[in-house]
């Protein structure tokens, strides 16, 4: 059995996910099996796995970095927020329903079995298996039924290291607080804490990694310096979009309305790399900006929502100005079915049942089913013949006579839809961006960015990066193998 090791953090967003994915490469650059696990997640930002499931963006990459391919395995559940006080529950991979967030808080225990399973298969494939928490290990509130921290740590006697982010100021109470409030026989997995994004000279620390060494018990790793790299690499969590209004300052402009549902928003990620790009994320209460070239419809999770959402912006007025003006739309997934001129959800899975009148910039309907399609995707862009690769992940079926001008065809067959204008267009392909030649013709752009080989060079960087901070040989003498059940 592979030896093991869990990182919690004292809060979300303290670099957990980040500092896995770099250990993950770190470790395989060792010549190690590694794997990466996460018992529970919550995000819509989701990848494809080769089992033919999904898994959270964070353990896609983490995957890649270890250089192994994504299975559902690495997140046997997944939760996919769908409103304020809901979500649709992925188990192994596949979609088992929609719960409110009481319904699942109190059955959660249930699921413990199916996540120690999924954790027993990667172990018995790998040298060090490298487990993400999930939020912050002090909510104690939350504990009873636990199966993504303390819950799951205690049913292995899995070794923890604490995670805190001196960014946020409170980096010694945090970390000396989270072992002060939880369970004295959780506290007792704590192998070690650690000082993450430090900025400035590590020096000046000394004296408060001495304070929490000596108020916890147990060593003080880090500080880790802020890896500045990180933006190369696609991000989990929505926050990660907002507040950032622009990225670069190129000549073509791309405005993209931040849905309060958006998923799979890590498609944008490869124009974010584009020097002759301005990505313009418009939060609510702003105007889609008028000099756009292109305006993107992102994915979302609950499409029907989203799109009351965008027209109570008053945004779908401005993308129709926007097509009137002459400028271009692209809507993938959730966002092609919006461009349409009808959503059906007769079955009631994004809420009641019903139908919303779409856009009408494309003359195709949707209907939305229980199956939801999951695939690995290589298809060629109709109107240029680029190669594409990506991924569907969508519960929709999209019909009429707007096909007959499809965006890509796969393996001979037409996938999406485009205008008789040629102006707007719309797939269901996730990651499209992504192939460097299509990316290229369809923004026009004159570039040598290489998407895919910056995000492992950006791997690569980080795993270097935690080398120079971290006694890796240190770290790793921490893991051992799970206690037998």
């Amino acid at each position: 059995m592979a030896r093991s090791l869990m990182f919690m953090g004292t809060g979300s967003d303290v670099g957990k996910s980040l500092l896995v994915a770099g250990l993950c490469r770190a470790y395989a650059n060792r010549g190690l099996n590694v794997a990466p696990f996460k018992p529970q997640n919550m995000s819509n930002n989701a990848a494809v796995t080769v089992d033919g499931g999904e898994i959270g963006r964070a353990q896609a990459l983490q995957a890649r970095a270890a250089r192994r391919g994504p299975l559902t395995a690495m997140n046997p559940v997944l939760l996919k927020p769908e409103h304020e006080s809901g979500a649709q529950l992925v188990l192994r991979g596949r979609r088992v329903g929609s719960f409110a967030a009481q319904e699942y808080w109190a059955k959660r225990g249930e699921l413990l079995p199916v996540v120690l399973a999924a954790f027993d298969e990667l172990a018995a494939d790998a040298d060090l298996v490298l487990v993400e928490g999930a939020g912050s290990a002090s909510e104690v509130n939350l504990r009873h039924n636990d199966i993504a921290n303390f819950g799951f740590a205690r049913a292995l006697a899995l070794p923890v290291v604490l995670i805190g982010d001196i960014q946020r100021g409170g980096v010694i109470a945090a970390l000396v607080g989270t072992l002060a409030v939880i369970d004295p026989q959780d506290a007792l997995l704590i192998a070690a804490t650690l000082v993450n994004k430090f900025q400035g000279d590590p020096a000046l620390f000394e004296g408060g990694r001495a304070f929490i060494a000596g108020r916890t018990g147990v060593p003080c790793l880090g500080p880790v310096p802020w890896f500045s790299g990180a933006r190369r690499l696609p991000a989990e969590d929505v926050l990660a979009l907002e507040g950032q209004a622009d990225a670069g300052q190129g000549p073509c402009v791309i405005a993209v309305p931040l849905l309060p549902r958006i998923a799979n928003f890590d498609d944008l990620d490869p124009l974010k790399a584009e020097p002759d790009v301005r990505l313009v994320i418009v939060e609510p209460g702003r105007p889609l900006p008028r000099d756009a070239d292109l305006v993107i419809l992102p994915g979302t999770k609950s499409t029907r929502a989203d799109l009351a959402a965008l027209r109570a912006n008053g945004w779908d007025i401005d993308i129709l100005a926007h097509h009137r003006a002459g400028g271009r739309v692209l809507g993938l997934c959730g966002g092609y079915q919006m461009l349409g001129r009808t959503i059906a959800d007769p079955h009631g899975i994004e809420g009641a049942p019903g139908t919303s009148a779409g856009l009408g910039l494309l003359d195709v309907d949707t209907v939305l089913a229980p199956v939801k399609q999951l695939r690995v995707e290589r298809a060629t862009h109709a109107a240029s013949g680029e190669a594409l690769h990506g991924y569907h992940m969508h519960m929709g079926v999209t019909e009429g006579p707007g096909r007959v001008r499809p965006f890509a065809r796969i393996g001979g067959a037409p996938e999406g839809a485009e205008s008789a204008d040629g102006r707007v267009a719309g797939t269901y392909l996730h990651g499209l961006f992504a192939a460097d030649g299509f990316r290229r013709n369809f923004l026009a752009l004159h570039s040598d960015v290489a998407y895919e080989a910056g995000v492992d060079s950006a791997l690569e960087a980080l795993a270097a990066h935690l080398e120079a901070a971290l006694d890796l040989d240190a770290l790793l003498a921490l893991a051992r193998p799970p206690e037998t059940r």
